[in-house]
């Protein structure tokens, strides 16, 4: 009867040689191959979208001069997104942990930042913090 040895899939890797092994003539048996995951941004992991930095023209573009503004200031808040909205922060500063994760996103003022329809996710602001925002139907780009 024959076995099957599994083994985890790599979505995404790099791979580097052990030192040592740069001369490839004789080349020994000796010499590995390390696989390294690399993890995905959590922007790309959770369909956050984020633009820096962001131009006047841009701005003027989108009218978001006429968002609503939303403030705060230092606190915790739990949140989730029940569509997709567009984040124009104008002051302060956030850091966005998404549901079940112990790493964040920082977003600073001049970013725009699109948060998908379900995405939950604990906000903490150190100090002062203002945005302009924007609900967007499914599907509207920006």
């Amino acid at each position: 009867m024959a076995s099957m040895i599994s083994t985890p899939t790599l979505g995404y890797f790099s791979m580097r040689r052990s030192k040592g092994c740069n001369n490839m003539k004789g080349a020994s048996f000796s010499c590995g191959v390390k696989a390294m995951r690399v993890e995905k941004p959590l922007e790309e992991l959770y369909n956050v979208r984020v633009e820096r930095k962001v131009s006047p023209e841009r701005l003027t573009q989108l009218g978001v001069s006429k968002w609503s503004v939303w403030k705060t200031g230092k606190c915790k808040l739990p949140w989730d997104w029940q569509v997709d909205q567009l984040v124009y922060i104008e002051e302060g500063e956030v850091r966005v942990v998404p549901e079940g994760s112990e790493q964040f996103m920082r977003f600073v003022a001049g970013d725009l930042v699109r948060y998908p329809k379900w995405f939950e996710a604990d906000l903490y602001f150190n100090d002062f913090y203002q945005e302009r925002y924007s609900f967007r139907a499914y599907g509207d780009d920006y």
